[in-house]
């Protein structure tokens, strides 16, 4: 199965290449209006595009830790660890013109599913975006726990960091109305 190439993110406002497979939560259930969420056919993993306010109180590196912090607060991580953070080189973005900063965090994070009291290990990729002239930082997070599956051919197989990187990669901007008037 062909990744989906420029799938319409925010009403159009936005496209990216999803990985193969990928289910639009949406469809499902309601799911928040600055975010944007997938999950994989087969597997527990996710992905999650989010439009946040920029954070500028925050710089660098210390940015990506602060979104992987909230969002594991939010989410109720009963553990959180920073296993790595790299600079994205903005030359190899979509939305470069738009991106002076991109970072890659690449943690853990205890957390048990709604309903739930065994808390698991998942591991977090998340790539941070951060567009100040639209004082908007964009969050893009891969959620990897760990399969409850058996070895054996799924269809599609797991998502990958590769699949992550095409989606953080390709992200385009069509509409900069989305961030209301500047």
């Amino acid at each position: 199965m062909e990744p989906t190439r420029d799938y319409p993110l925010f009403g159009g406002a936005f496209s990216a290449i999803l990985p193969p497979g990928a289910i639009d939560v949406s469809d499902l259930r309601p799911v928040p209006d600055n975010q944007e969420v997938f999950c994989h056919p087969v597997t527990d993993q996710s992905l999650i595009v989010e439009l946040l306010e920029l954070q500028a109180h925050v710089r660098g590196e210390a940015a990506a830790r602060y979104h992987f912090e909230d969002v594991g607060g939010v989410q109720g991580a009963r553990a959180q660890q920073v296993d790595s953070v790299q600079t994205l080189s903005s030359e190899s973005l979509a939305l470069r013109t738009y991106c002076p900063e991109a970072w890659v965090l690449s943690g853990k994070q205890q957390v048990a599913k709604e309903n739930q009291q065994v808390a698991k290990n998942v591991t977090v990729h998340q790539a941070l975006l951060r567009l100040p002239q639209y004082q908007t930082d964009l969050l893009l997070t891969f959620n990897q726990p760990p399969s409850s599956l058996g070895p054996g051919n799924l269809s599609p197989p797991p998502w990958s960091l590769g699949d992550f990187e095409q989606l953080v990669t390709s992200l385009n901007l069509h509409d900069p109305n989305i961030f209301g008037l500047q």
